[in-house]
């Protein structure tokens, strides 16, 4: 199966787990770039509520009291819900029906196998992970992904792991299920439906590619059904199957879009995390932010005031290399190597940066804060939309599946 998704799945989907407050590492590292791809792609942004039990299943209190605070801050960051679909990943159902129908045919091997099983198992050693749940969440990512038919994912990178199970998971259920009893003759029907000078080229390309394995052919026929306009979608599925070798395409691969590490350091230099206490929270009191910067560690070689420093060996210059402008950059070098300025007059700035970045996001959660019936009509659309097209995806597996007995 290519890792080339029909163009009218061209959807990118992403969530984020509920579990405590925002802080400028989700802004920078995930936020932004929501609002970016909005502004390109039909969007499906959820609260995965689901996955947050995973690892919070014995005070689940937390969840349900982080994810309207949540929703709050991805409106005031600029996540549009005209343009990207909001919703909560446990108000559709139907992802924990295709989680289900799809642990039938997922080897258990390939869950034991993520990198990140063992992995967070180490890094969270005061939780009881040995549960089923645990086990089977990288799974429910893929019912997340392929219910929505996402073309894009946006993941960093130890995320790919994940994506990668998906399009096998795909690729599994394609090859299991999208086999028609009259599949090949319904693929020989539609290749006439293309027009005669497009079907004879679509069959010279796939002979092309099955025989001699022409990735250029493959793309070229890929591209040639993308823009006919002559097939029903359906018709569609089922020859990028056929132009495969395999069987109707009923769950796309989907693709990693690979996003930017999140450059944002915490307040100690190391990743900006809640788990290290060293966050700036999107909605912290501007005194307190500023105090937490005036507080940050800076080069111990600095002990006093007189003392030449290095600013790649502190902190506080991280910051600056995100927020300041190069002249600002330029200052800090110099003043700090020679001692010309003092580490308070050199976090100044940062401070400043800070507070002018959260200033417009902190008046727009205020307002949604005030309006909870407006977040929560936002949510209420959001899961409609989404459970509209979960029930046909979910349909049209259980047709597959022969599910549909009654």
């Amino acid at each position: 199966m290519s890792s080339e998704v029909p163009q009218q799945y061209r959807r990118v989907l992403s969530g984020m787990r509920p579990t405590g407050q925002l802080h400028l590492g989700h802004y920078h590292g995930v936020l932004k770039n929501w609002v970016e791809l909005q502004q390109e792609y039909k969007c499906y942004f959820f609260v995965a509520d689901w996955h947050a039990l995973t690892t919070h299943y014995e005070d689940p209190s937390i969840v349900s009291t982080s994810t309207w605070e949540m929703v709050i801050d991805w409106l005031a960051a600029g996540v549009d819900h005209g343009l990207s679909d909001l919703f909560i990943q446990s108000s559709v159902p139907e992802h924990a029906e295709l989680h289900l129908l799809l642990s039938m045919m997922t080897p258990l091997g390939w869950l034991e196998r993520v990198p990140s099983y063992k992995d967070q198992q180490e890094k969270l050693k005061e939780k009881d992970l040995a549960t089923y749940g645990f086990l089977g969440y990288p799974l429910l990512q893929s019912a997340d992904i392929l219910m929505y038919k996402a073309g894009l994912v946006p993941v960093g990178a130890d995320q790919v792991a994940h994506v990668e199970l998906t399009r096998e998971v795909a690729r599994r259920f394609n090859y299991l299920y999208g086999r028609e009893p009259d599949f090949e003759e319904k693929a020989e029907a539609a290749i006439k439906q293309m027009g005669k000078k497009n079907a004879k080229m679509f069959k010279k390309l796939r002979s092309a590619y099955q025989e001699n394995g022409d990735q250029e052919a493959l793309g070229v026929a890929q591209a040639l059904l993308e823009s006919s306009q002559n097939i029903t979608v359906g018709d569609k599925e089922r020859l990028f199957g056929y132009l495969e070798g395999s069987g109707r395409v009923i769950l796309p691969e989907p693709k990693a879009l690979l996003t930017k590490a999140s450059k944002m350091p915490g307040l100690d230099g190391q990743k900006m995390s809640k788990s290290y206490q060293n966050t700036i929270a999107l909605r912290d009191d501007p005194a307190d932010i500023e105090k937490k910067i005036r507080t940050m560690p800076t080069d111990p070689a600095r002990v006093r005031l007189t003392d030449p420093g290095d600013p790649t060996k502190c902190p506080v210059w991280q910051f600056h290399e995100i927020y300041s402008d190069e002249g600002v950059c330029e200052w800090v070098q110099e003043g700090c190597k020679s001692a010309g300025i003092g580490c308070l007059e050199c976090k100044q700035p940062v401070i400043e940066a800070v507070l002018r970045e959260l200033k417009p996001m902190q008046e727009r959660a205020k307002e949604y804060t005030e309006q909870p019936e407006l977040v929560r009509s936002i949510i209420i659309e959001g899961n409609e939309k989404a459970r509209d097209v979960a029930k046909e995806t979910i349909e049209e597996v259980r047709a597959a599946m022969c599910m549909n007995i009654i």
